[in-house]
């Protein structure tokens, strides 16, 4: 897991300098780079939320990525000691992805939420990203030929904007910081504009040994394609690199068909 990387990405898309990220949320630039670059701890959870509301993003999306506690949560187990034992009552039977869905759905028949959660949702990759776009276990020597791929399955799907446009721009993009958010994952981008959101998703048969931010070779690509304002975009970003830090990689890595991948993806998402 490698937060900084996320914080970077988001920071660099959003237009901000470290600099005035830093100035924004009251840290030096010094600190600020030391934890985009893991060599300082994950910020606590009010600087992620500071952070976030600089970014105009869920506060609770970067905290989920940072595997921080909420502090909403942190408030309820403090009122409620008992919520506690239960919490390490399901880690020790480690619960799965579908085994907490039956959780969930026996918690929404008994007691009905009140109310809605403040954050507004994530834009969820699933409804971006068609079995057409899915290219799953291939076998290549170098980023650039799994963007070349994806680029191809994008560009059919959006007229006027050739692949080589494609590719052009999402090693722009690569080229003012990494795209890699660690756990294996890396989340290559384009803006062009008046163009709706779209993904495709590339699986290596072999795993890239590229500079990653943890070390761990790029497994899966998330190529995302959007003109969309820069708040959902900035959100979107944030939400695969939650996924990858819930473990995308490893679920999706080993898919044979486009179905696996829409069932699993389905599952992580549902866990938001």
């Amino acid at each position: 897991m490698h937060p900084g990387a996320t914080l970077r990405l988001l920071r660099v898309d959003a237009g901000l300098s470290l600099r005035d990220l830093a100035r924004r949320i009251g840290v030096s630039s010094a600190y600020l780079s030391r934890v985009e670059n893991g060599v300082d701890a994950v910020p606590t959870s009010e600087r992620l939320a500071a952070i976030a509301r600089e970014l105009d993003v869920p506060p609770t999306l970067l905290m989920d990525v940072a595997h921080r506690q909420s502090p909403f949560v942190a408030n309820y187990l403090e009122e409620v000691p008992g919520a506690s034992a239960l919490l390490v009552d399901v880690a020790r039977r480690r619960l799965t992805s579908e085994q907490l869905l039956r959780v969930r759905a026996f918690l929404d028949a008994e007691f009905p939420a009140p109310t809605p959660m403040p954050d507004t949702p994530a834009p969820a990759l699933g409804p971006v990203l068609t079995p057409g776009r899915m290219v799953l276990r291939l076998t290549c020597s170098a980023l650039e030929d799994a963007l070349d791929v994806a680029a191809g399955r994008l560009a059919a799907d959006l007229p006027g904007v050739s692949a080589s446009q494609l590719v052009a721009e999402l090693r722009r993009r690569e080229a003012e910081s990494s795209n890699a958010v660690g756990n294996g994952v890396a989340v290559p981008h384009a803006f062009v504009e008046n163009t709706p959101p779209l993904a495709a998703l590339v699986t290596l048969a072999q795993p890239l040994p590229d500079e990653t931010p943890d070390g761990v070779p790029l497994r899966l690509l998330v190529v995302l394609v959007d003109g969309e304002q820069r708040t959902h975009r900035l959100m979107r970003l944030a939400h695969v690199a939650r996924l990858a830090s819930h473990g995308l990689a490893g679920r999706l890595s080993d898919a044979e068909q486009p179905s696996q991948v829409q069932t699993r993806l389905a599952e992580l998402e549902s866990l938001r």
